[in-house]
């Protein structure tokens, strides 16, 4: 009786009162809400602290999928193009590859007139999949500087 009342004066459920084991009796006499509320005061009735959900797991979850982890077949939800869609991929490729055009003119790499220009529509134009393509290119047709 007396850990319902305890219960319902503090507000949580049974399971979470304890009574000090050295004073059992002496919650065993308490008869009204008053006593009950005085053991309360002296310690003689606590309440347990609630269990919570841990989030020890999902910490060390999160650190995996910032490394790169867990980003396997088994974890996708969606098609290839739902997850990044054609756009994004294409704007990273011509980004780097215009990037990469910016950095040899600023160093004064491109050979002949109006090469940045040409070369630059044909990154528009889809000429290369990637920087790599478009060095080689550059390099086959002598287009760029050697590098002394």
């Amino acid at each position: 009786m007396v850990k319902r009342v305890a219960s319902d004066i503090l507000g949580v459920g049974e399971s979470r009162i304890r009574i000090d084991p050295n004073h059992v009796k002496k919650a065993g006499e308490a008869l009204t809400r008053d006593d009950v509320r005085a053991l309360i005061g002296q310690g003689v009735i606590a309440v347990v602290q609630a269990r919570g959900i841990s989030r020890g797991k999902a910490r060390v979850k999160d650190a995996q999928k910032k490394s790169g982890r867990r980003r396997g077949i088994g974890s996708r939800k969606g098609t290839k193009y739902s997850r990044i869609s054609r756009k994004e991929i294409w704007m990273k490729k011509v980004r780097a590859q215009r990037k990469l055009l910016n950095e040899l003119r600023e160093k004064k790499l491109l050979e002949g007139q109006g090469t940045f220009r040409n070369v630059y529509m044909m990154v528009k134009g889809r000429a290369f999949k990637a920087k790599a393509q478009l060095i080689t290119y550059l390099a086959e047709n002598n287009l760029i500087k050697k590098r002394s």
